[in-house]
Protein backbone atom coordinates (compact mmCIF):
# COMPACT_ATOMS: atom_id res chain seq x y z
CA UNK A 1 0.00 0.00 0.00
CA UNK A 2 2.35 2.63 0.94
CA UNK A 3 4.75 1.43 -2.15
CA UNK A 4 1.54 1.96 -4.17
CA UNK A 5 1.22 5.71 -3.58
CA UNK A 6 5.19 6.57 -3.31
CA UNK A 7 6.22 9.39 -5.71
CA UNK A 8 10.09 9.62 -5.63
CA UNK A 9 9.80 13.16 -7.45
CA UNK A 10 7.84 14.73 -4.74
CA UNK A 11 9.81 17.90 -2.90
CA UNK A 12 9.21 16.14 0.40
CA UNK A 13 10.76 12.64 -1.21
CA UNK A 14 13.62 14.88 -2.36
CA UNK A 15 14.47 16.42 0.78
CA UNK A 16 14.56 13.35 2.68
CA UNK A 17 16.90 11.41 0.09
CA UNK A 18 18.90 14.98 -0.18
CA UNK A 19 18.88 15.10 4.10
CA UNK A 20 22.61 15.69 5.28
CA UNK A 21 23.98 15.74 1.85
CA UNK A 22 25.48 18.63 -0.81
CA UNK A 23 22.51 20.44 -2.19
CA UNK A 24 24.42 22.99 -4.10
CA UNK A 25 26.12 20.00 -5.90
CA UNK A 26 23.39 19.96 -8.34
CA UNK A 27 21.55 16.60 -8.41
CA UNK A 28 18.97 18.35 -5.98
CA UNK A 29 18.09 21.00 -8.02
CA UNK A 30 17.71 18.33 -11.08
CA UNK A 31 15.88 16.77 -9.31
CA UNK A 32 13.44 19.31 -7.85
CA UNK A 33 13.14 20.92 -11.55
CA UNK A 34 12.58 18.16 -13.31
CA UNK A 35 8.78 18.31 -13.80
CA UNK A 36 9.20 21.67 -15.14
CA UNK A 37 11.70 20.85 -17.32
CA UNK A 38 9.68 18.01 -18.77
CA UNK A 39 6.69 20.27 -19.47
CA UNK A 40 8.92 22.94 -20.86
CA UNK A 41 10.67 19.91 -23.26
CA UNK A 42 7.03 18.77 -24.44
CA UNK A 43 5.72 22.34 -25.21
CA UNK A 44 8.57 23.12 -27.37
CA UNK A 45 8.41 19.70 -28.66
CA UNK A 46 4.90 19.96 -30.06
CA UNK A 47 4.99 23.68 -31.33
CA UNK A 48 8.36 22.40 -33.53
CA UNK A 49 6.10 19.70 -34.87
CA UNK A 50 3.35 21.66 -35.61
CA UNK A 51 6.04 24.31 -37.23
CA UNK A 52 7.19 21.32 -39.64
CA UNK A 53 4.12 20.17 -40.71
CA UNK A 54 2.88 23.82 -41.12
CA UNK A 55 6.25 25.02 -43.23
CA UNK A 56 4.36 24.08 -46.83
CA UNK A 57 1.39 26.56 -46.28
CA UNK A 58 3.62 29.26 -44.65
CA UNK A 59 5.70 28.92 -47.97
CA UNK A 60 2.92 29.56 -50.30
CA UNK A 61 1.84 32.15 -48.41
CA UNK A 62 4.46 33.92 -48.63
CA UNK A 63 5.09 33.33 -52.06
CA UNK A 64 1.63 34.88 -52.97
CA UNK A 65 2.72 38.25 -51.82
CA UNK A 66 5.95 38.47 -54.10
CA UNK A 67 4.83 39.74 -57.34
CA UNK A 68 6.04 37.65 -60.42
CA UNK A 69 7.59 38.49 -63.05
CA UNK A 70 5.95 38.72 -66.54
CA UNK A 71 6.18 35.40 -68.82
CA UNK A 72 7.45 35.42 -71.87
CA UNK A 73 5.42 34.07 -74.81
CA UNK A 74 8.28 32.11 -77.25
CA UNK A 75 6.81 31.88 -80.84
CA UNK A 76 8.30 28.78 -82.78
CA UNK A 77 7.89 29.56 -86.83
CA UNK A 78 6.90 26.61 -88.33
CA UNK A 79 6.05 26.47 -92.37
CA UNK A 80 3.11 24.13 -93.13
CA UNK A 81 3.89 22.31 -97.16
CA UNK A 82 0.67 22.18 -99.19
CA UNK A 83 -0.48 18.96 -99.09
CA UNK A 84 0.73 16.82 -101.99
CA UNK A 85 -1.51 15.90 -104.89
CA UNK A 86 -3.49 12.74 -105.00
CA UNK A 87 -2.10 10.58 -107.13
CA UNK A 88 -5.26 8.02 -107.52
CA UNK A 89 -7.19 11.22 -108.17
CA UNK A 90 -6.39 12.67 -111.46
CA UNK A 91 -6.40 16.32 -112.20
CA UNK A 92 -10.29 16.66 -114.19
CA UNK A 93 -9.82 17.65 -118.11
CA UNK A 94 -10.23 20.74 -119.52
CA UNK A 95 -13.55 21.76 -120.41
CA UNK A 96 -14.38 21.79 -124.17
CA UNK A 97 -14.32 24.96 -125.46
CA UNK A 98 -17.20 26.31 -126.67
CA UNK A 99 -18.81 26.38 -130.40
CA UNK A 100 -17.63 29.34 -132.77
CA UNK A 101 -19.90 31.99 -134.13
CA UNK A 102 -19.07 30.33 -137.93
CA UNK A 103 -18.76 27.33 -139.28
CA UNK A 104 -15.16 26.10 -139.37
CA UNK A 105 -13.95 23.91 -142.41
CA UNK A 106 -11.16 21.90 -141.91
CA UNK A 107 -8.17 23.07 -144.01
CA UNK A 108 -5.38 20.46 -143.80
CA UNK A 109 -1.72 21.90 -143.61
CA UNK A 110 -0.35 22.13 -147.01
CA UNK A 111 2.48 19.29 -148.26
CA UNK A 112 4.25 19.16 -151.35
CA UNK A 113 3.19 15.12 -152.49
CA UNK A 114 2.28 13.45 -156.06
CA UNK A 115 -0.98 13.70 -156.68
CA UNK A 116 -2.14 10.10 -156.06
CA UNK A 117 -1.28 10.38 -152.52
CA UNK A 118 -3.57 13.36 -151.48
CA UNK A 119 -6.14 12.27 -149.81
CA UNK A 120 -7.80 15.36 -148.47
CA UNK A 121 -8.77 18.02 -150.47
CA UNK A 122 -8.82 21.66 -149.01
CA UNK A 123 -12.06 23.54 -149.11
CA UNK A 124 -13.13 25.11 -152.39
CA UNK A 125 -13.23 28.74 -152.17
CA UNK A 126 -16.66 29.05 -152.04
CA UNK A 127 -16.65 27.26 -148.83
CA UNK A 128 -14.48 30.04 -147.07
CA UNK A 129 -17.43 32.52 -148.24
CA UNK A 130 -19.45 32.01 -145.00
CA UNK A 131 -16.64 29.67 -142.90
CA UNK A 132 -13.44 30.45 -141.63
CA UNK A 133 -10.71 27.34 -141.84
CA UNK A 134 -9.91 25.45 -138.73
CA UNK A 135 -8.27 21.81 -137.56
CA UNK A 136 -11.18 20.17 -138.17
CA UNK A 137 -15.28 20.45 -139.53
CA UNK A 138 -17.26 22.72 -136.70
CA UNK A 139 -20.94 23.60 -136.86
CA UNK A 140 -21.31 26.91 -135.94
CA UNK A 141 -23.47 28.53 -133.18
CA UNK A 142 -25.37 31.96 -134.35
CA UNK A 143 -25.76 33.11 -131.07
CA UNK A 144 -22.12 32.62 -129.65
CA UNK A 145 -19.76 35.85 -128.98
CA UNK A 146 -17.18 36.64 -131.22
CA UNK A 147 -14.03 35.62 -130.17
CA UNK A 148 -10.21 36.44 -130.77
CA UNK A 149 -6.88 33.99 -130.51
CA UNK A 150 -9.21 31.86 -128.54
CA UNK A 151 -9.71 28.00 -129.02
CA UNK A 152 -12.74 26.85 -130.05
CA UNK A 153 -14.61 23.77 -129.56
CA UNK A 154 -17.71 21.29 -129.91
CA UNK A 155 -19.39 22.04 -127.10
CA UNK A 156 -22.66 24.00 -126.76
CA UNK A 157 -22.04 25.13 -123.37
CA UNK A 158 -19.82 28.63 -122.64
CA UNK A 159 -17.23 28.03 -119.90
CA UNK A 160 -17.95 27.36 -116.43
CA UNK A 161 -17.62 30.41 -114.14
CA UNK A 162 -15.56 29.28 -111.04
CA UNK A 163 -17.90 29.82 -107.50
CA UNK A 164 -16.80 32.95 -106.49
CA UNK A 165 -17.33 31.66 -102.35
CA UNK A 166 -15.29 28.37 -103.40
CA UNK A 167 -12.90 27.78 -100.77
CA UNK A 168 -9.40 26.77 -101.55
CA UNK A 169 -7.01 24.23 -99.87
CA UNK A 170 -3.91 25.08 -102.23
CA UNK A 171 -3.73 27.73 -104.79
CA UNK A 172 -0.96 29.37 -107.33
CA UNK A 173 0.10 31.99 -104.91
CA UNK A 174 -0.79 31.43 -100.99
CA UNK A 175 -1.75 34.30 -98.76
CA UNK A 176 1.07 36.00 -96.68
CA UNK A 177 1.16 38.32 -93.96
CA UNK A 178 2.94 40.92 -95.04
CA UNK A 179 6.40 41.16 -94.54
CA UNK A 180 6.19 37.34 -94.10
CA UNK A 181 4.96 34.36 -91.64
CA UNK A 182 8.10 35.89 -89.87
CA UNK A 183 6.31 39.47 -89.33
CA UNK A 184 3.12 37.16 -88.21
CA UNK A 185 4.58 35.58 -85.38
CA UNK A 186 6.17 38.69 -84.50
CA UNK A 187 3.03 40.45 -84.22
CA UNK A 188 1.85 37.27 -82.50
CA UNK A 189 4.39 37.98 -79.73
CA UNK A 190 3.11 40.97 -78.78
CA UNK A 191 -0.52 40.38 -79.50
CA UNK A 192 -0.82 37.52 -77.30
CA UNK A 193 -1.38 37.61 -72.92
CA UNK A 194 -0.76 34.43 -71.00
CA UNK A 195 -3.65 33.33 -69.42
CA UNK A 196 -2.94 33.34 -65.65
CA UNK A 197 -4.78 30.31 -64.66
CA UNK A 198 -2.28 28.67 -66.99
CA UNK A 199 0.56 30.60 -65.46
CA UNK A 200 0.43 29.64 -62.42
CA UNK A 201 -0.40 25.72 -63.31
CA UNK A 202 2.56 26.28 -66.01
CA UNK A 203 0.79 24.78 -68.71
CA UNK A 204 2.50 25.16 -71.71
CA UNK A 205 2.30 23.64 -75.77
CA UNK A 206 1.23 24.40 -79.20
CA UNK A 207 -2.17 25.63 -80.67
CA UNK A 208 -3.56 24.88 -83.80
CA UNK A 209 -5.37 27.95 -85.18
CA UNK A 210 -7.53 27.58 -88.58
CA UNK A 211 -8.89 30.54 -90.54
CA UNK A 212 -10.32 31.95 -94.01
CA UNK A 213 -8.07 34.73 -96.36
CA UNK A 214 -10.59 36.13 -97.75
CA UNK A 215 -10.42 38.14 -100.98
CA UNK A 216 -10.09 41.32 -99.48
CA UNK A 217 -7.58 40.12 -96.91
CA UNK A 218 -9.42 39.92 -93.83
CA UNK A 219 -9.45 36.51 -91.83
CA UNK A 220 -12.79 35.14 -91.28
CA UNK A 221 -13.96 32.02 -89.39
CA UNK A 222 -10.90 32.08 -87.28
CA UNK A 223 -10.95 28.68 -84.72
CA UNK A 224 -8.38 26.78 -82.70
CA UNK A 225 -8.43 23.31 -84.01
CA UNK A 226 -6.62 21.66 -80.90
CA UNK A 227 -4.11 23.10 -78.07
CA UNK A 228 -3.47 22.06 -74.11
CA UNK A 229 -6.07 24.18 -72.73
CA UNK A 230 -9.04 25.97 -73.19
CA UNK A 231 -8.03 29.34 -72.36
CA UNK A 232 -4.79 28.90 -74.25
CA UNK A 233 -7.17 27.77 -77.51
CA UNK A 234 -9.34 31.42 -76.95
CA UNK A 235 -6.25 33.18 -76.47
CA UNK A 236 -4.75 32.21 -79.74
CA UNK A 237 -7.85 32.62 -81.44
CA UNK A 238 -8.33 36.15 -80.27
CA UNK A 239 -4.50 37.17 -81.45
CA UNK A 240 -5.34 35.76 -85.04
CA UNK A 241 -8.67 37.30 -85.27
CA UNK A 242 -7.38 40.57 -84.78
CA UNK A 243 -4.16 40.50 -87.08
CA UNK A 244 -4.26 42.71 -89.73
CA UNK A 245 -5.16 41.52 -93.35
CA UNK A 246 -3.20 39.44 -95.02
CA UNK A 247 -2.56 39.54 -99.12
CA UNK A 248 -5.06 37.05 -100.30
CA UNK A 249 -4.78 34.38 -102.70
CA UNK A 250 -4.28 33.97 -106.37
CA UNK A 251 -5.74 30.97 -108.50
CA UNK A 252 -6.24 31.61 -112.15
CA UNK A 253 -5.13 35.10 -112.01
CA UNK A 254 -7.76 36.13 -109.73
CA UNK A 255 -7.98 36.75 -106.09
CA UNK A 256 -9.70 33.38 -104.16
CA UNK A 257 -10.57 32.71 -100.62
CA UNK A 258 -8.04 30.20 -99.09
CA UNK A 259 -8.24 28.33 -95.77
CA UNK A 260 -5.05 28.66 -93.22
CA UNK A 261 -4.28 26.84 -90.52
CA UNK A 262 -0.83 28.34 -88.17
CA UNK A 263 0.64 26.83 -84.99
CA UNK A 264 0.92 29.09 -81.69
CA UNK A 265 3.64 27.80 -79.62
CA UNK A 266 2.64 28.99 -75.75
CA UNK A 267 6.32 28.24 -73.46
CA UNK A 268 7.23 30.20 -70.11
CA UNK A 269 10.77 31.30 -69.35
CA UNK A 270 12.64 29.29 -66.66
CA UNK A 271 13.00 31.78 -64.22
CA UNK A 272 9.25 31.90 -64.16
Amino acid sequence: MLGSKLDILKQEWIDVVFNGRNKAYGAYELRSKNGSNAGRALLYGAIFFVFVISLPTIINKIEGFIPKAQPKVKITDIVLTPPPPDPKKPPPPPPEPPRPKNDVVKFPPPVVKPAEEVKEEPPAQKDLVKADPGQQNIKGNPDADIVIAEPVGTSDVKAVTEDANKIYESVENEPEFPGGIEKFYAYLGKAIRYPAVDRENNVTGKVFVSFVVEVDGSLTQVKAVRGPSQTLQDEAARAVKASPHWKPGIQNGRKVRVSYTVPVNFTLSSDN
